[in-house]
């Protein structure tokens, strides 16, 4: 069973930068597609950005053009550049595939926006 670790989180003022990675315990390299996900306070876990195989991306709408995913498969790491940041991006991010059933989630790290 994949065991996921994220970190990079903290704390940053609006229009600050973060990095945040994603690190499984075994190849993700058969895996299709990996993705971020992100869960704030009082609202459903959403979906992020996710990165297949062949490097291809896909964001959801709100964080277009501010962040960009990026996977090692030779490392088993996925990573989010986190760009101008704004504080509705205050949450927990996870990483996981986006295959069903999902790997185990990990704890997450938390990401923090202050205006």
């Amino acid at each position: 069973q994949v065991q996921l670790v994220e970190s990079g989180g903290g704390l940053v003022q609006a229009g600050g930068s973060l990095r945040l990675s994603c690190e499984a315990s075994r190849s993700i390299f058969s895996v299709n597609a990996m993705g971020w996900y992100r869960q704030a306070p009082g609202k459903k876990r959403e979906f992020v950005a996710s990165v297949r195989k062949d490097g291809g991306p896909h964001y959801t709408n709100s964080v277009k053009g501010r962040f960009t995913i990026s996977r090692d498969n030779t490392k088993n790491r996925i990573h989010l550049q986190m760009n101008s940041l704004k504080p509705e991006d205050t949450a927990v991010y996870y990483c996981n595939t986006l295959s069903y059933p999902p790997f185990p989630w990990g704890q997450g790290t938390q990401v923090t926006v202050s205006s």
